[in-house]
């Protein structure tokens, strides 16, 4: 005997509406078998680890950045007194070097 479908649509007989749960007691159709090689179950993850990694790369990254800042710094304290240095003008007026002539030097 038809059972109804979905919107007076009968459906036919053995098939199952697409609307209705399925049952393991209405084994008549099986999924579609998987194609390609089945593939093991992943592995636990242990979260305790992968967040002493994330930890450690956040605090590496932090040590990175404040290292590059220092360094960044410190290039510029010495572009500062490098640039002071070249257009000293010494009081006898026998050493003045500008930024061009120390450059042609090189």
């Amino acid at each position: 005997m038809a059972s109804r479908g979905g919107r007076g649509v009968p459906a036919r007989e053995g098939e199952q509406r697409r609307d209705e749960p399925r049952h393991e007691g209405q084994g008549e159709q099986q999924a579609p078998a998987p194609q390609g090689p089945v593939l093991p179950p992943l592995p636990p993850v242990d979260y305790g680890v992968f967040m002493q990694g994330l930890v450690q790369a956040m605090q590496t990254q932090a040590h990175t950045q404040a290292a590059l800042q220092a360094q960044l710094e410190a290039q510029e304290r010495a572009d500062i007194w490098w640039s002071l240095l070249l257009r000293t003008r010494f009081e006898d007026g026998a050493v003045e070097v500008g930024w061009d002539e120390f450059v042609r030097l090189f």
